[in-house]
């Protein structure tokens, strides 16, 4: 499938926002990162809750890594296109940039994972130094504008990537339904808090913040730790059980047509590009083929694995040698 921002491109330049590429909404979610993450610091500065304060940090965060993947992205869809400065680049990165998709997305999940466990011990030690106080109103409102926004924000992303597939955009949109979720969680610990106040429980209010900061902290820490699992497995080139076994199926139905006397294959998924080497090993009596029929061979091997794509980086071998198939 070629890139998205290639068949915009064709036409008219893309809008800075758009809605159907990967870039567009990346930029969108951007600018709302940064508008929100400046609310939660003004928000919580002025309710003396840290609470608001990181959410606001999580917030900027989530703009740095999702800028990252803005520039990955980018990068990605250049090189894969026709023209002068996609030459430059291959010039300089001759295997292309997939590699840089599971680094960023291992690091941003990183990052928010040490950012809640900080905030965890903080919250932690707030608890046992006998809470902090509040002022609920400004908090109350935050939150409520917060859920709004988020909620908003993580419902149009999620809708944008049905159409484009990009595991960057589901982290990011992860990433809102996540923030809208805890803003839920800050109003009613917040609406609680203005409830028991002249109460017996009365005692309960400082506590409100830390505790709920805590307990945000676990569910944050514990949201990414599928895709950090996944972009090591892409980093360590770790091979996909189920690309393996249908590559492997297509080459043993090759081996088994032509006559070959085996096969050997090396298949890695990075990010979104899928690499696969396949070595097939030519009886040394195999009598002679013009190259254009090693070609076709080639075209037919390639359609069984399924339609070409610039994320796919396919490299078939002929060989009579066995070693050069290790």
């Amino acid at each position: 499938m070629p890139p998205l921002y290639n068949r915009a491109m064709a036409t008219h330049r893309p809008q800075f926002f758009d809605p159907a590429t990967e870039q567009g909404v990346l930029r969108l979610s951007i600018a709302a990162s940064l508008l929100l993450a400046a609310a939660a610091v003004v928000f919580g500065l002025l309710a003396n809750s840290s609470l608001i304060i990181f959410d606001g940090i999580y917030g900027l965060i989530d703009v740095v890594m999702t800028w990252l993947s803005l520039l990955v992205a980018r990068l990605i869809a250049l090189s894969t296109q026709t023209d002068a400065l996609q030459s430059r680049l291959n010039q300089r990165f001759t295997m292309g940039f997939w590699h840089l998709e599971p680094i960023v997305l291992g690091v941003s999940g990183t990052l928010m994972i040490g950012a809640a466990l900080y905030a965890l011990v903080n919250a932690v030690d707030a608890l046992m130094s006998g809470g902090r106080h509040i002022a609920l109103g400004p908090a109350i409102a935050f939150a409520g504008l917060s859920i709004v926004g988020e909620g908003a924000l993580a419902w149009f992303i999620l809708r944008a990537n049905r159409r484009i597939g990009s595991e960057f955009i589901a982290l990011d949109a992860k990433n809102w339904v996540i923030a809208a979720s805890m803003s839920a969680c800050y109003l009613l610990a917040f609406l609680g808090g203005v409830l028991v106040q002249g109460t017996s429980w009365a005692w309960v209010g400082p506590y409100i913040d830390p505790a709920i900061l805590a307990f945000v902290c676990v569910l944050v820490m514990i949201a990414p730790l599928g895709t950090v699992r996944r972009a090591l497995a892409g980093i360590l080139l770790v091979t996909p059980p189920e690309l393996q076994a249908h590559v492997d199926a297509v080459a043993r139905a090759i081996v088994a047509k032509h006559g070959f006397v085996e096969h050997r294959s090396y298949v890695a998924q990075v990010g979104r590009g899928e690499q696969i080497e396949l070595f097939f090993v030519v009886p040394e009596n195999d009598p002679p083929r013009p190259l254009v029929e090693w070609d076709q061979l080639r075209d037919e091997i390639g359609d069984a694995l399924g339609e070409a794509s610039p994320d796919r980086w396919l490299t078939i071998m002929f060989t009579t040698d066995r070693e050069w198939t290790i």
